[in-house]
């Protein structure tokens, strides 16, 4: 076998990756649709009955640190007898006004209300009563220029009115409040039964009607005004809880944000929602819903037919035991405390890391710089060592998750704490273990330690993930299992890493081509299988990232040459094998709800031409998303020329490792080329690949310091695929 092409196979990559691109990017990018629509459709646990009469009472900016005992007794009580959870409202933005999360609600997709500037809410569009009757009409809906002309250009195909719809035919929709109005207003903004303010919420309760919608007021944003409007709203409730008949389903929850984006408390009772915490299939996660499976939800419980349009998502809501209602609320607004660190210390941390690191390299240079002959060797040393410590802070990052820090005085504290000392010892175990000898054993131990974390963490729910610095934001709305766009270029790495160690390792033990490609294999497999299986990680764009860079790494330990024809099916691997998975998912439920087979429903029945759109739209403007995501696609290019030629470039050290380890060069070019593809392939475009640099970066310096710094290892290319030869003296190559 010849050996792998020092600058051919990255230039073949590189036009084959010109061919692919569009190919890639649409078919993963289509794929990769928000919440759990297919998981919607299916059948599970709820009310004994259906046509039961549902009530929603809408608090917008209620919390659940507004409710207690003693100053929200109606509420209390209603949790105390019914379901609680954490309800995130965020629709089109993060930050979502009371008239987004109304809209959200009236047709069981994303929308927003038109905004006077960013960051700021416009009173509720006005209802207009129509005369000699209880008939209203908002004319702000479907006039020009209105809501719906507005929600158009962010392609999730609203279809307005479907949850009045859930009153069935004939039946009654009735509205109290503004708020209430826009709910259940159907096209072109006529509303049957308009109860005025929401004092009339009780008239509209005494005539029975299946489904009453109750706006009782945006609560101010804090002091003694908000704790007024608080109990003002309770009072209110409560008389709307009394009055609701027998056998009622009755949901209360914070509709929209105040000040801030937070998530907002959710209370359901009645039949099949007795004392326990909510759940549902779009997130996953114990007491964590969406404002988009309230609609489904209330459709489920009114017997009525899934019959929504194609921009429709969301999963109906279903109840968990729990324990007291105490440590339930304190779990709860835990879940709250815990996404607001995440939203106020991410940019810091991550900015911290980088320069951190920055400072730490170039002291190291300026400490041992020129002199004496041994210099060198310690700055390398030291690099190492640094390198290793950074490499291993990702996944020391989600095992400080382990801790109970989000109830915690100091929760970012904790956190942060928690995870560096994770990473200390990781790094370590690395630079101390047996394997310290080997120059791909450092890093191959970090990367197997971080696709061990993060795949275990996949498979147990990821838990982990949510609200760590490289995890998942529940406030954005976007993924609450599964691997997250910022940890998968992580996850990538990592596995890379280990197969290449493995792969290295077993070569050196048998002598044997076989053996190696299948040490590394396993490990590809593993890897990949945790990430795209529907159950676990679910993660399309990752997918079609990483089999390309596996295949790559197997082609280096196998020996074999990858041409420019080669090189264009190694390029669009993932997207087969996530199609594969796709179909198989819509196919056979059982495989787990995933937004995969949700797509391929849509290709079948309609709506993946929108979601299309609104992903490639979302992947390029991750190009402008702050003032360093339009430096990525420069890096990228460069680190490609880099690789292809580091010789030319004048890049002494990156030569000299590569010619001591033959394996350095296809593994910095799988590194490169998930990059490449993760920021293609998936709809968070160059976050994707500028999250993963906080692992690329550190292990790349170590493998060639801590190479470059050793005697020239066997070359894995003078192995025959089957021959046994006298395994290599030299175990530190």
């Amino acid at each position: 076998m010849q050996p792998f092409p020092a600058g051919r196979a990255a230039r073949a990559l590189l036009a084959a990756l010109g061919a692919a691109a569009v190919l890639t990017a649409q078919a993963s990018l289509g794929a990769s649709v928000a919440p759990a629509a297919a998981s919607a459709a299916r059948p599970g646990s709820g009310p004994a009955r259906p046509g039961r009469p549902v009530v929603i009472i809408g608090i917008p900016g209620l919390r659940w640190t507004d409710i207690s005992r003693r100053a929200t007794p109606a509420l209390w009580r209603l949790a105390e007898h019914g379901s609680v959870g954490s309800l995130v409202v965020s629709a089109v933005r993060t930050y979502t006004c009371p008239a987004d999360a109304w809209l959200t609600l009236n047709a069981g997709a994303r929308a927003m209300a038109p905004r006077p500037e960013p960051g700021t809410c416009a009173p509720l569009p006005d209802v207009v009563r129509v005369r000699g009757g209880a008939a209203a009409t908002v004319p702000a809906l479907a006039r020009r220029g209105g809501i719906e002309a507005y929600n158009r250009q962010f392609s999730y195909g609203p279809d307005w009115g479907v949850l009045a719809t859930a009153a069935g035919p004939g039946g009654c929709a009735a509205a109290a409040g503004p708020g209430a109005a826009l709910a259940v207003a159907r096209r072109p903004g006529n509303i049957a039964d308009y109860a005025g303010p929401a004092g009339g919420a009780i008239r509209s309760v005494e005539k029975k009607c299946g489904l009453l919608v109750a706006d009782l007021g945006a609560l101010p944003a804090a002091g003694s005004a908000r704790q007024a409007a608080v109990r003002a709203a309770d009072r209110a409730a409560g008389r709307i809880i009394a009055a609701a008949p027998a056998g009622a389903i009755v949901l209360a929850a914070g509709l929209g944000d105040g000040s801030a984006p937070h998530l907002r408390a959710v209370i359901v009772r009645g039949p099949g929602f007795g004392p326990g915490l909510l759940r549902a299939a779009s997130t996953r996660q114990p007491g964590l819903v969406l404002s988009t499976d309230l609609t489904p939800s209330v459709l489920q419980w009114r017997g009525q037919a899934r019959t929504q349009g194609p921009g429709v998502i969301g999963s109906p809501l279903r109840s968990a035991g729990r324990g007291p209602l105490t440590a339930a609320v304190t779990m709860l607004a835990g879940q709250d405390a815990a996404v607001q660190v995440n939203r106020s210390t991410l940019a810091p941390y991550f900015l911290g890391y980088g320069v951190g690191l920055g400072l730490v390299l170039g002291l190291i240079a300026l400490v041992w710089r020129g002199g004496r002959r041994a210099r060198p060797q310690r700055r390398r040393a030291a690099w190492r060592v640094a390198a290793m410590l950074a490499g291993a802070i990702p996944a020391g990052s989600f095992l400080g998750g382990l801790a109970p820090w989000p109830t915690a005085a100091h929760p970012a504290l904790v956190l942060y704490g928690t995870g560096l000392a994770a990473a200390v010892v990781i790094a370590a175990a690395a630079l101390a273990g047996p394997w310290r000898r080997d120059p791909l054993g450092g890093p191959g131990f970090i990367g197997a330690v971080t696709v061990a974390v993060i795949g275990a963490d996949v498979i147990t729910g990821s838990h982990l993930q949510l609200a760590t610095p490289f995890g998942l934001s529940a406030l954005t709305a976007g993924r609450y299992y599964g691997i997250g766009n910022d940890a998968i270029g992580t996850y990538a790495i990592g596995g890379l890493l280990a197969a290449a160690w493995a792969g290295a390792a077993a070569a050196r033990r048998t002598g044997r081509r076989g053996r190696a490609v299948a040490a590394g294999s396993a490990v590809a497999a593993v890897t990949v299988v945790v990430a795209a299986w529907p159950g676990f990680g679910a993660k399309v764009g990752g997918t079609i990232a990483m089999v390309p860079g596996f295949l790559v790494l197997l082609a280096g330990l196998a020996g074999v040459r990858i041409t420019p024809r080669r090189g264009a099916v190694i390029v669009v691997s993932g997207v087969v094998l996530i199609a594969l998975v796709a179909v198989l998912n819509y196919l056979v439920p059982a495989t787990g709800a995933s937004d995969m087979g949700a797509f391929v429903g849509h290709v079948l029945h309609g709506g993946a031409t929108a979601i299309l759109h609104r992903k490639v739209a979302t992947n390029v403007s991750s190009l402008t998303e702050n003032w360093a995501t339009p430096v990525i696609p420069l890096v990228v290019v460069v680190t490609g020329l880099m690789l292809a030629w580091p010789a030319r470039l004048r890049l002494r050290t990156a030569a000299a490792a590569m010619a001591a380890q033959p394996l350095l060069r296809p593994l910095l070019t799988a590194i490169w080329l998930v990059g490449v593809l993760g920021w293609l392939a998936d709809d968070s475009g160059v976050t994707v690949t500028s999250a993963a640099l906080p692992l690329a970066v550190p292990v790349v310096i170590a493998l060639v310091t801590g190479i470059g710094s050793r005697p020239a290892a066997a070359d894995i290319s003078d192995l025959s695929p089957g021959a046994r030869t006298a395994p290599a003296t030299d175990r530190a190559g």
